[in-house]
């Protein structure tokens, strides 16, 4: 999640609630002005130079009372939200996700900088998670180091003396994170959710996702010829001359353009019947002729397999077919870039801030870059998050904060119960394997039962690159180990400080790591209503994840399997398809549209979400006898409840970062999440007494869920 473009396994965890653009060039929070003050204290010590304070769950000041609620109601209730929340020149831009992730990354700094001042009684992660930090954080170390943390795998790619020597060299750069040619990893087989099998699938691109190499238009062209003077001076920095570099990185981006060609989009890339192609290893070493595969495996530490997911059948004749046409030089110089760019962050100042350019700041519009204390804190959650986030439950996720998340994700599931009871254009079967689908929805709340185990990863306090790549080693063995063993539904695939949630597909799970149920979003100081709208939204996103476009395919084992019947699935698709248009209609930025099928599972997840939680929250109001008309800050109950959600998409955002997020992202930008969602609602109207026909009521709504 740390960065949009790290490989994603196909078809596993979805719905996360919208961080990963912003995070692409590691980003780090938002300042948020009156809530997240800005107080000087040490600079240049590892510690932050300001202070960060949750914003509350209701944010009177975001409110623009002057905006009338039925016309806009983003700009009633998140109209003063971008004057009070100017974007640092360290973002590419702020919103609630960021505020929170800016007060956790701050919690973290804390536990991180105790950690890394040793004493007695650490404990062997405190220990650990303490020198990965001290390490990252010793730049006068890295400096003095300059590239030789790197310079033997820099040596090992200039001694390949043929194509033929490319395999297990590939498999070596791959274990360690460096996305070289194509994605090897694990995943849920989608046919029969209990195993656990190899995929491989389409990757070594430099830039967001295929269409950046396609387009025409004038940013497009911009941008390509940016990323080419980009790689020829991470060349040049690491030893190459200016004529080679340069000369290396218009190869670099002729290889990399026809990769593009023979990938996927995006929007395919969603589609798991477009993803899922099992078949015999030897079925798939035929569209890969001349390549070692079993090298490969054995340097990217992965078992021998007899089937393998060939996720992107199409890419590997392409692959094959370029390498051969591309000269072996061009080809080493591509995996020397790709070392750079993966590894940047620990390396001398030059190659950070020149990655930085090109990835932050011309792609996302970002002026400056995070400080180093948050970007070695998230490294941390990052590389450790589980050691990491042991310590951060036990300081911040006390009380009864589990306990009533446990509660409200009961309510909110047997309001989809009712839900699925009253939809009339469902079948009476359809509703029977919809209801069995959602009674086996398995919950994980706050961090996993059992924590993972670190003891076999060295970490030193001198060896920030070393570090990484231990860890990214480490990580790639843990997950490749799974190949053939049991599935375990009850492992997290976030860490518990992580500001985001997801639904997974193959394993019926929705997700909630403690870094989340935290204020903005839980706020115990709030009442019901206004958590039900924050929280209680985000709860019955995920959960309507597995029934929307995607998660409609799998059944409640996680198996892909259409138990659906043709007219229940007619029907839906006319709904799913007033969304698309819809959402397909917003323009984000300039002459850039929100894409309607891209976006279109985040956008149904949005608005059955919202339904469910405000059912849950009636419900819930009803049984404690709350006075649903009485006014707390001005507002009703309801209202609390719209205003809640609303302004969990309270933005601020750069152009440049909302046209990357438009052309690369399923979620939409969150503007449109706020309003897409609440012209669809069928209580809003009572709640702010607004007429059908205003711009927030109009006479036609789409409705899924």
């Amino acid at each position: 999640m740390l960065n949009a473009w790290t490989l994603g396994v196909p078809g596993r965890t979805r719905g996360r609630l919208g961080l990963g653009v912003l995070m692409a060039s590691v980003t780090a929070g938002a300042w948020s002005a009156g809530f997240a003050q800005q107080i000087k204290l040490v600079n240049d010590s590892g510690k932050p130079a300001e202070v960060y304070l949750p914003i509350p769950g209701f944010d009177a000041t975001s409110l623009d009372v002057s905006a009338d609620p039925c016309n806009d109601f983003y700009k009633f209730a998140c109209g003063k939200f971008a004057a009070n929340h100017p974007i640092p020149a360290d973002q590419a831009g702020v919103d609630q996700f960021y505020a929170l992730y800016n007060v956790n990354t701050q919690s973290l700094n804390g536990i991180l900088n105790k950690a890394a001042a040793g004493g007695a009684g650490r404990s062997p992660d405190e220990q650990k998670i303490g020198d990965f930090y001290k390490a990252c954080m010793d730049t006068d170390a890295i400096e003095a180091k300059g590239i030789a943390p790197i310079e033997p795998l820099l040596s090992e790619i200039d001694a390949v003396k043929s194509k033929a020597e490319l395999p297990p060299l590939i498999g070596k750069l791959q274990r360690i994170s460096v996305n070289a040619f194509f994605g090897y990893g694990e995943q849920q087989d989608f046919k029969d959710a209990t195993k656990q099998i190899a995929f491989a699938q389409q990757g070594g691109l430099g830039m967001p996702e295929k269409d950046y190499y396609l387009r025409t238009g004038a940013k497009d062209v911009e941008l390509r010829e940016q990323y080419v003077a980009h790689v020829a001076k991470m060349l040049e920095l690491a030893g190459s001359s200016p004529e080679k570099a340069k000369k290396d990185a218009q190869g670099i981006m002729t290889f990399e353009t026809a990769l593009a060609k023979a990938s996927l989009g995006v929007t395919d890339m969603r589609d798991p019947e477009k993803t899922y192609h099992l078949q015999p290893i030897s079925t798939f070493q035929t569209t890969m002729p001349g390549f070692k595969f079993d090298e490969f495996q054995s340097e990217v530490h992965s078992p021998k397999v007899t089937e393998i997911n060939n996720s992107t059948p199409d890419f590997f004749p392409a692959l094959m077919k370029e390498i051969d046409a591309t000269n072996l030089e061009t080809l080493k110089a591509y995996l020397r870039y790709q070392v750079l760019t993966t590894y940047a962050g620990r390396l001398p100042k030059r190659f950070d801030a020149e990655n930085f350019d090109f990835y932050g700041r011309k792609l996302n519009g970002q002026p400056e870059q995070a400080a180093r204390w948050k970007r070695c804190s998230s490294s941390v959650n990052g590389a450790l998050g589980e050691a990491l986030g042991k310590v951060y439950v036990e300081q911040y996720f006390a009380g009864d904060s589990k306990a009533k998340m446990t509660e409200m994700v009961a309510d909110i599931e047997a309001a989809m119960g009712r839900d699925i009871d009253q939809l009339e254009w469902m079948s009476a079967a359809t509703k029977v394997r919809a209801k069995e689908k959602l009674h086996e929805v398995t919950n994980k709340i706050g961090y996993p039962d059992k924590w993972r185990d670190y003891s076999k990863l060295e970490i030193k306090p001198d060896d920030a690159l070393g570090n990484s790549r231990r860890a990214d080693a480490f990580e790639n063995d843990r997950q490749l180990a799974k190949i053939g063993q049991p599935v375990n539904i009850f492992e997290w695939d976030m860490t518990p400080p992580t500001v985001n949630a997801d639904y997974d597909d193959s394993q019926n799970t929705i997700n909630f790591p403690a870094g989340i149920l935290q204020p903005a979003f839980y706020d115990p100081k709030q009442d019901d209503a206004t958590n039900y709208g924050h929280i209680g939204a985000v709860i019955g996103h995920e959960l309507t994840h597995g029934f929307d476009d995607e998660g409609k395919k799998f059944d409640g084992k996680g198996n892909l399997s259409d138990w659906w019947t043709a007219e229940d699935t007619k029907n839906f698709v006319a709904r799913t398809d007033c969304l698309e248009q819809e959402y397909g209609s917003f323009v984000a930025v300039d002459d850039v549209k929100v894409n309607g099928k891209l976006t279109l599972g985040e956008n149904t997840a949005d608005n059955g979400g919202l339904l469910l939680a405000y059912m849950a929250y009636l419900d819930r109001a009803k049984k404690e006898g709350v006075d649903l008309a009485a006014k707390k800050d001005g507002y009703t109950a309801p209202q609390r409840f719209y205003i809640g959600y609303a302004q969990n998409w309270c933005e601020n955002a750069r152009p440049e970062q909302t046209r990357t997020q438009v052309l690369t992202d399923p979620h939409s930008p969150d503007h449109f999440r706020a309003n897409g969602a609440i012209v669809n609602q069928p209580g809003f109207a009572a709640a702010f007494g607004c007429k059908q026909g205003a711009p927030m009521v109009p006479v036609k709504s789409c409705r899924v869920w």
